[in-house]
């Protein structure tokens, strides 16, 4: 069963400080902890009903489990419910990009969420880093984490001064602007940096110098936005189909 010590720890990893301070995260719910499971990532403990560790012991015999209800797992999950289990996993460590291909940058994107959908779709798309600024959400968030449907596993993210980052780089940095270029006309290059800002703030100055070439996705109706995450797909297939 979950001691007192290992519930209140995973409580404190639900807040960024004490993640930071462990080196450590959760990853909760049946189909992110499988994915844990079958990734390379260093899993610590694996709390989970009796009928998880009955399906999956046996496969996964690497894996130290540890049997709590379905009541415990609720409480001290940080989803609405979670009837399987919760993982604690060690942060990996990870190495900047600077090789040839194209590299994901967000600027300021602050919801968990987008972060989330946005390293789902990275993983899609086959791009397996993201550089983030220092203000943009923790890619530990446990609501990121969710939010990837385990796509966490295959795509590392980086929070970097953003702008320093960008100006190591000796590759052409598309960015996401409403007056840019249309995507269907532009001929991106093999190697690149994709960028996108926030949809509240878009790229802010510091890292808009920096960009090489303006693009954007045209609009064929009414709409004010779209929604960045979606907006990263976009622009990433136009890149991919010419790549």
């Amino acid at each position: 069963m979950i001691s007192k010590n290992q519930l209140k720890l995973i409580r404190q990893l639900g807040q960024k400080k004490y993640r930071k301070q462990y080196n450590q995260y959760l990853v909760q719910g049946e189909k992110n902890v499988l994915e844990l499971l079958n990734s390379p990532l260093n899993v610590v403990n694996i709390f989970a009903t009796s009928e998880f560790i009955n399906a999956y012991q046996g496969k996964y015999p690497q894996a130290n489990f540890i049997e709590a209800d379905e009541e415990t797992l609720t409480k001290a999950s940080t989803l609405v419910s979670n009837n399987a289990a919760i993982a604690i996993v060690d942060m990996p460590k990870t190495a900047l990009p600077h090789a040839n291909g194209l590299i994901l940058a967000l600027d300021g994107v602050s919801d968990p969420g987008n972060l989330g959908t946005i390293i789902r779709v990275a993983d899609w798309y086959g791009i397996k880093h993201i550089v983030t600024s220092t203000d943009s959400a923790d890619a530990y968030n446990p609501k990121t984490i969710s939010a990837t449907m385990g796509s966490f596993v295959r795509v590392s993210v980086s929070q970097v001064d953003l702008p320093d980052y960008l100006q190591s780089l000796s590759l052409p940095v598309y960015g996401a602007f409403l007056d840019g270029q249309s995507v269907h006309k532009t001929q991106f290059t093999g190697s690149g940096v994709l960028l996108m800002g926030s949809e509240s703030h878009g790229i802010r100055e510091a890292c808009a110098k920096l960009v090489t070439n303006k693009i954007t996705i045209p609009a064929f109706g009414g709409a004010e936005s779209l929604n960045v995450a979606m907006a990263t797909g976009i622009i990433l297939d136009n890149f991919k189909r010419q790549a």
